[in-house]
């Protein structure tokens, strides 16, 4: 562990992004961590790739129609660039032209902020242009309450499909978000994410367990996602994971 924690502490220092692949979850028993050897100062990446030996299970093509590829994407930073990156990442690892559906988690807004249409805006106008460019089918919204989501519904040229509502703040769907989605034909989903799924302290701290070495205040987490590969005809998980993306702040 020492040797490979060494070799990822000398990769991260020279490397500006890190990109993070867990492959799929439902292996992870049988795997093992993957650490690349060190290269040439010449060779040094500038984005670092790191994945589990054998994890990544690419769709292939001749089953592709009888899957549903989903994923929930949860930016951390607030940079709406970041969902492209997230999209193209994902279908890249996964062997896939496009997306079957995108919800995406509300955005993070500073103390104090409500969360407001002018804020989902950009957001859901990068959306917007995957799907006009082919790369995601449906997309869809997290945790709106129905004032926010009828706004939404009616400012968008693409409107959502489905709307996601934590159960553990709401223990009965809201009379009146029922009646709109229902009225729209919005499907109204269930999720038992936390508010923050993942944020910069604990990004940092799995990061200097791994490798403690690492001066893991350069670096901070821009987005997350989680994805899902469902057999359409049977509704069974065929594979799971996540994706993550951070990147190295240097300080001036």
């Amino acid at each position: 562990m020492g040797t490979e924690s060494g070799s990822a502490g000398v990769l991260l220092g020279q490397a500006g992004v890190l990109n993070l692949q867990t492959g799929n979850l439902l292996n992870w028993g049988r795997l093992r961590k993957k650490c690349p050897a060190i290269p040439s100062e010449e060779e040094m990446p500038k984005i670092l790739e790191c994945t589990l030996a054998q994890a990544i299970e690419k769709i292939n093509p001749e089953e592709r129609e009888e899957l549903k590829v989903s994923a929930k994407l949860f930016i951390v930073g607030s940079n709406s660039s970041s969902i492209r990156e997230a999209v193209n990442m994902t279908c890249s690892a996964l062997g896939v032209d496009q997306l079957d559906s995108v919800i995406i988690a509300p955005p993070p807004t500073e103390d104090g902020i409500n969360l407001s249409l002018e804020y989902l805006q950009p957001y859901w106008a990068e959306l917007e242009n995957l799907v006009q460019n082919k790369k995601i089918v449906a997309i869809g919204t997290s945790d709106l309450d129905k004032a926010l989501l009828e706004q939404l519904f009616l400012w968008a040229q693409v409107k959502p499909s489905s709307n996601q509502v934590n159960l553990a703040s709401c223990c009965v769907m809201p009379p009146d978000l029922t009646a709109f989605a229902k009225e729209f034909d919005i499907q109204l989903l269930t999720h038992n994410d936390p508010k923050e799924l993942l944020c910069e302290a604990s990004f940092q701290e799995a990061l200097q367990e791994s490798i403690p070495e690492c001066q893991v205040h350069e670096w901070t987490p821009l987005w997350l996602l989680r994805y899902s590969v469902i057999v359409k005809s049977r509704g069974i998980i065929k594979s799971k994971g996540y994706i993550l993306q951070a990147r190295r702040i240097l300080s001036s």
